[in-house]
């Protein structure tokens, strides 16, 4: 059963170290994930923390697979912060502990029903990276992009609630992640061909040419990049579809922040798909006055109308 919303738990009220620990990641938030933080904006103060909290955890895992230390040492620091995690988990973390991530999300996790094993997750989907692990089909990257992103999805679903009928909420919350997953794989092909990995599936590298990979920022000669890029935006167009089905169960704020975040990496893979050959040159990305409409739009509730909409004449 999805969680329903209840609002928080105004006995946990913070303190303030508390409110210290949840200021450092908001900052984290606004400094390193500007199309997240465009749509935690619109949430409500203790929603926005919570959700700022997950984010600056999840930085962390992350930060420590794309870094520079040895495989070694990334296996014992994700280790590490998996038994931080446990610790959290056991309710082991002090308001005046040294960690402020910890502290946050430690009091987030007491406020709103956050199932914290999409944290384990997302530490096993950067393991995979870590090992360099590959994907023959989009079966086996739909199991990596999963922990990275569907458990994300679920996670955010936790402090989100649900209202009305959301027996598939969590359903739904999962594909979006795959596709804002999908968006990212496909606006990072260059970076992650200099860092040495390749996470399209190989089935579908071959059946375009592009099995050798795109370094120096060129598809191998004869291929059809674009036909690639074509395909995976397809795939990643029926899973915003089947995503988006989950606004009508937010409420407004909510719904507003999930249509915003995904709302941009919809305009991103609307890019990427006019112009292929754009993310071999460098990152795509959205202007400023691009992603503040695409908020308005949100929290006009417009996008949560249609799909009712759309949901509705399918029922029918």
């Amino acid at each position: 059963m999805s969680p329903t919303v209840e609002g928080p738990n105004h006995a946990s009220a913070p303190s303030a170290p508390v409110l210290a620990a949840y200021s450092y990641c908001e900052a984290v938030t606004g400094t390193q994930a500007r199309n997240f933080a465009y749509g935690i904006r619109l949430l409500p103060t203790d929603k926005r923390q919570a959700m700022s909290a997950l984010y600056a955890f999840s930085r962390r895992v992350d930060d420590i697979g794309d870094g520079t230390l040895a495989p070694e040492a990334k296996l014992a620091r994700l280790e590490e912060t998996r038994a931080l995690l446990g610790r959290i988990r056991a309710e082991e973390i002090e308001e005046d502990d040294t960690d402020p991530v910890a502290v946050a999300l430690a009091h987030a996790a007491r406020r709103f029903p956050i199932p914290l094993g999409g944290l384990d997750e997302l530490i096993d989907g950067v393991l995979m990276d870590v090992r360099g692990e590959e994907y023959e089909t989009w079966e086996d990257l739909k199991a990596y992009c999963r922990c990275v992103a569907g458990a994300i999805g679920r996670l955010s679903l936790g402090v989100f609630g649900t209202v009305g009928p959301g027996e598939r909420a969590e359903e739904y919350a999962d594909t979006l992640g795959l596709a804002l997953q999908l968006t990212n794989i496909l606006r990072d092909v260059r970076e992650d061909a200099g860092n040495g990995r390749t996470y399209l599936p190989a089935e579908d590298l071959a059946k375009f040419g592009c099995s050798e990979g795109f370094q120096g920022g060129r598809a191998p000669a004869g291929s059809d990049f674009p036909g690639l890029v074509h395909h995976e935006v397809r795939r990643a167009r029926a899973l915003f579809t089947e995503g988006y089905r989950l606004l009508p169960m937010l409420d407004r704020r909510s719904g507003a922040c999930v249509a915003a975040m995904a709302g941009i990496y919809r305009r991103l893979l609307d890019r990427i798909e006019r112009e292929p050959g754009a993310v071999l040159r460098g990152r795509v990305s959205l202007p400023t006055h691009e992603k503040a409409y695409v908020a308005v739009r949100g929290l006009s509730g417009l996008d949560a109308r249609t799909i009712s909409r759309q949901s509705a004449r399918r029922r029918g």
